[in-house]
């Protein structure tokens, strides 16, 4: 039986997933309440990280090494910026980068991390091909309806994007598909102790709105999407 952790950075991401836990437990730890149970057939670690790379980091390490997680899943909410890409499409990951990680004074490219074997973390085949399948059950259902999932690159940082310069220069440096403040620093936490990961993400917004307005609006049913699509993909793990 597998023992999968789910990140989520803020409640919204993690609430819908709480809910339907069977025989429920949680334990404080660092901080962070983790809620054990049951979702199908397969054990679940579901813990709300907080917002940005070092809280998400800090988690997903404390499911690895004091919960053993086997696998990790960061469900949530991201900025749009491939073409194409609109608000309540998904991306499931295929790698992750972290877009304000520079080191480039010293002649690095942008987003490389200087003495590590890899800066763009690859995620996990098989969790990506069960994201693409859950959706694809769940396509057909009204809420779903009209949407579409991409498989890409999502890159992270300790920056909400929101404006068309930042969202270009980001676009420029590494080519996401989408951005967020998470998913690479789960992805680096993973690839450091050996555990399958992939981040997944609904649009909440385009990026370069100027404002947080349909952020606002759209978090929250985005948010509960993206949890949707990971119940699914649960039964397919």
């Amino acid at each position: 039986m597998e023992k999968i952790g789910i990140i989520g950075a803020m409640e919204e991401e993690v609430a819908f997933l709480k809910s339907i836990i069977k025989e429920k437990k949680q334990k404080n730890s660092g901080g962070l309440e983790f809620v054990f149970g049951k979702i199908g057939k397969n054990e679940v670690i579901v813990v709300q990280s907080g917002i940005g790379k070092v809280n998400a980091a800090l988690c997903a390490q404390r499911l690895a090494l004091e919960f053993g997680a086997t696998k990790i899943i960061n469900t949530g909410i991201a900025g749009a910026l491939k073409s194409g890409l609109g608000i309540l499409d998904f991306v499931a990951s295929v790698d992750c980068v972290q877009h304000d990680f520079d080191v480039t004074g010293f002649g690095y490219e942008p987003t490389v991390i200087p003495r590590m074997k890899k800066s763009a973390f690859v995620a996990d085949e098989n969790l990506r091909k069960a994201a693409i399948l859950a959706f694809e059950e769940l396509s057909q259902n009204e809420q779903f309806k009209g949407h579409k999932i991409l498989e890409g690159r999502i890159a992270s940082g300790d920056q909400f994007i929101s404006s068309r310069e930042k969202k270009e220069k980001i676009a420029k440096i590494c080519a996401p598909a989408c951005v967020e403040m998470e998913g690479a620093a789960i992805a680096q936490a993973c690839f450091l102790n050996d555990v399958p990961f992939l981040v997944l993400r609904c649009m909440s917004d385009m990026a370069d709105d100027g404002e947080e307005s349909s952020y606002k609006f759209n978090d929250k049913i985005a948010a509960e999407m993206s949890a949707k699509i990971v119940q699914k993909m649960l039964e397919k793990i």
